[in-house]
């Protein structure tokens, strides 16, 4: 009769089959061939986490991102940029907010000054012109009138030189020769021989008023002996391309 323990050793027990089923499933799952029963037991007093290797990336491995600086209180404003370059950023807008000012307010004293020279250059202009213009327009000899009457229109322009042309041949001609008339006027000038009396209303570019103070000196038969009349002109001018020319008397 056979021994039954002797079988059951030569055979393996189911216990132990199961193990050594176990321990070959787990170095089958490991990649590694399962060892002898006793290396499961092995594994079973002392078991082991599974190794896993890693190949390196194709592009290398990238460095962790280094930790930010903790930003500090006046040392970085929140944009990022480091307060030195925002502070000669702002002084630099502000060296050129004052240089623009400072073009504007050139160029506008610039103008100011040249429109005043113009103005004050045609002020001069507009006083001499009529200075000049008002001996020769308000006098007359009935001796030599187209002489004078030509001499006269010279000065004058527009509607003015015609409306002059038709009165003095229409009435001041025949008047002058029938009486022997003769018409001598001066700019008025203080007895001690200051500037003549003659003051500037207005000025513009192209026109200019002027207010005269004329003595008209006027002989004829007409009267006993020479008659001053004092007589205050305002004298409009404009300007043409021959010079300043008289478009306008009035006598005030």
């Amino acid at each position: 009769m056979a021994n039954p323990t002797s079988r059951t050793r030569g055979t393996g027990s189911p216990a132990r089959r199961t193990m050594t089923a176990a321990a070959r499933a787990a170095a089958k799952r490991a990649g590694r061939p399962a060892g002898p029963e006793h290396g499961a037991r092995g594994k079973e007093e002392t078991p082991s986490g599974r190794t896993l290797l890693i190949e390196p990336p194709a592009t290398g491995w990238e460095d962790p991102p280094e930790p930010a600086p903790a930003e500090s209180c006046g040392e970085e404003p929140e944009d990022g940029t480091p307060p030195r370059r925002a502070g000669r950023r702002l002084l630099t807008a502000a060296l050129c907010a004052v240089l623009v000012a400072g073009l504007v307010v050139a160029a506008v004293l610039g103008w100011r000054y040249r429109e005043g020279r113009r103005a004050e250059l045609t002020r001069g202009e507009a006083l001499a012109a009529a200075r000049k213009a008002a001996p020769v327009v308000l006098s007359y000899d009935y001796r030599h009138l187209d002489r004078d009457f030509a001499r006269a229109r010279a000065q004058l322009t527009g509607h003015f030189r015609e409306q002059y042309g038709r009165t003095t041949r229409t009435v001041v001609a025949p008047t002058a020769r029938k009486y022997h008339g003769v018409v001598t006027a001066t700019v008025a000038a203080p007895a001690d021989g200051g500037a003549p009396a003659v003051s500037v209303v207005s000025a513009a570019p192209d026109e200019a008023v002027v207010l005269l103070f004329v003595n008209q000196v006027t002989e004829s038969t007409r009267v006993s002996g020479p008659r001053l009349d004092l007589n205050r002109v305002r004298m409009t001018l404009a300007r043409t391309s021959d010079g300043w020319k008289v478009s306008g008397i009035d006598a005030l």
